[in-house]
């Protein structure tokens, strides 16, 4: 282990980095410039310089399948695609995923393959195939019921099991050769993500030591002790180190990471850290680790209404008999990290305090049901269900019910209807990454209104500081600000979310992807004009033939 001085600014030196020319590409300072879909684009091209960009994730951004005798399309409901679709359709390429759909097989121009989005192709789909028996152990054995539980820390229980561990390995293989295969000796950056595919980096680097992987942990990283627990923890370390840029939410995730490779494999004689420049050398292969805050396109909410939203509004009002009572809205999958269950007992509370203002205001829950195969999403589901007709058995009269549950999958476009319909909206996270619902729901609010109160164990915390901060477990607390969102003039809301909105406007999804790519693009130029280290291959562990 290499400790070269105390934790500082690891910013690149822009000195030595703007004396460096490649070709016709000059690197520049971009602080304070707003970055946009064109200048993406433009980024994106320059520093590629003609190679292919291919992303790889677990869930994939459209989804065909048969609804009453025909074929749809799907958009599913998810940070992650909702994210990284636009960086697709700004920059094109090829997005790699698992095909989830029952019609996925019977759609493309080749099987496996199909250009999205439908109404207006921009790049490729490659749909990965995964049996059943693979993603029980893959997907809701090994990531959900393994590392998911484990990476949060919330005293959930967590399972790692040998045939899960196997099916791991099997399905991250599998993708490796559908990369390969689709690359087909091509230069290409490999931008890969989450915690699905802890293992591809190496693969990837064992057979195309060439290609440049970047990987992007969207979820938080446990600290050494915890990782501790993962009785394959030093194979998903070497993994990830395949990489050469790795990516995380937050600076606090970068250090714990690298606290982890200190404690579990840089005592070795492969493996070296540099706590100065933040990265690790592994087998000659040298790792940058930086944090990236995910963000949103923040054009996306006014497109998403699109023409005629309030007649929609207004009909979602009298669907869910709320009329023009107040909303405070929560959307989010059933999880255990949403601390759903906290925010339903704030809830409770604040209707025992407010009786009569309870009357002017309905609660919508917007919860997705979600990996129900697992006992602990199962048992979760079950609890809420029972706590909101608790709620409404409880405090609901002849005028209706306090609470509109709506325990299913919505679209894009109905979520942005309750957005924009909300007085407030509640995020009451235990543990979150980052949590793009609060960053939607203020970019949603062009009129210039509506309170966001805001867990303060998301990530989106350190940005969007003018949000009303709660500690969910703290439920007084929680109810309290509950009602001081409900009684803010209308100067201060209007102050708040401004500047909120300005947050999302200037860290935006094209900032994110710009600055991660470039930096993962970066590390090629400085590479190829001798200033670094060059990238040797030697990868033992596995192998993706088949």
């Amino acid at each position: 282990m290499i400790r070269m001085g105390p934790l500082k600014n690891r910013a690149w030196d822009l000195q030595f980095l703007t004396g460096l020319r490649f070709e016709k590409w000059t690197f520049q300072a971009t602080v304070g410039m707003t970055w946009t879909t064109e200048r993406l684009v433009e980024t994106v091209k320059n520093r590629l310089q003609g190679r292919e960009l291919v992303i790889v994730s677990n869930r994939e951004p459209y989804v065909h399948r048969f609804h009453q005798g025909r074929v749809e399309c799907i958009r599913p409901v998810g940070g992650l695609t909702a994210a990284l679709d636009p960086i697709m359709k700004a920059c094109g390429g090829v997005w790699i995923a698992h095909g989830s759909g029952d019609a996925d097989r019977f759609i493309g121009v080749r099987p496996g393959l199909v250009r999205v989005p439908p109404d207006a192709p921009a790049y490729s789909l490659r749909r990965v195939w995964v049996s059943r028996e693979q993603e029980d152990g893959f997907y809701y054995g090994f990531s959900n019921s393994g590392l998911w539980p484990l990476c949060h820390e919330l005293n959930q229980p967590f399972s790692f099991k040998e045939k899960d561990w196997e099916a791991y390995q099997e399905v991250n293989r599998h993708f490796a050769r559908a990369i390969l295969e689709e690359l087909a000796g091509k230069e290409a950056l490999i931008f890969i993500q989450d915690y699905h595919f802890a293992l591809l980096p190496q693969m990837l680097k064992q057979a195309r030591p060439d290609l440049k992987v970047a990987h992007f942990w969207h979820i938080p990283w446990p600290t050494p002790e915890a990782f501790r627990h993962c009785p394959f923890g030093e194979s998903l370390l070497r993994g990830l180190l395949g990489s050469d840029l790795i990516g995380f939410q937050a600076q606090v995730h970068c250090e714990r990471f690298l606290k982890t490779v200190d404690q579990t494999i840089a005592n070795t004689s492969d493996c070296q850290t540099d706590w100065e420049r933040f990265t690790a050398v592994h087998r000659n292969h040298e790792t940058r680790i930086e944090a990236f805050p995910l963000s949103i396109d923040p054009s996306k909410g006014k497109a998403l209404l699109g023409i005629g939203w309030r007649d929609r509004c207004e009909e979602l009002r009298k669907e869910h008999g709320i009329g023009n009572r107040r909303i405070v809205v929560g959307v989010d999958r059933l999880d255990y990290t949403k601390g759903i269950p906290e925010r339903l007992r704030a809830i409770e509370a604040w209707l025992e305090a407010h009786p009569e203002e309870a009357k002017g205001v309905r609660f919508v829950l917007i919860g997705a049901p979600n990996r129900m195969p697992i006992p602990s999403y199962h048992a979760l589901n079950r609890e809420v269900a029972a706590m909101v007709e608790k709620i409404n058995g409880k405090f609901g009269t002849d005028e209706g019910k306090p609470m509109v549950f709506i325990h299913r999958h919505l679209d894009q476009r109905e979520i942005h209807l309750w957005y924009r319909m909300a007085d407030v909206c509640m995020i009451t996270s235990l543990h979150d990454g980052m949590n793009l619902v609060a960053k939607e729901f203020v970019s949603c609010r062009d009129d210039e209104d509506g309170v966001l109160i805001l867990s303060q164990f998301t990530g989106a915390v350190r940005e969007l500081t003018e949000a009303l901060i709660i500690n969910p477990h703290d439920v007084s607390q929680t109810a309290e600000t509950l009602q001081q969102a409900l009684v803010m003039e209308p100067e201060q809301r209007t102050r708040r979310i401004r500047f909120l909105r300005q947050k999302v406007q200037d860290n935006n999804i094209f900032r994110w992807a710009g600055m991660l790519l470039s930096s993962a693009l970066k590390l090629f130029l400085l590479c190829s004009s001798g200033k670094m280290l060059p990238i040797i291959s030697c990868f033992p562990l596995w192998s993706v033939a088949a």
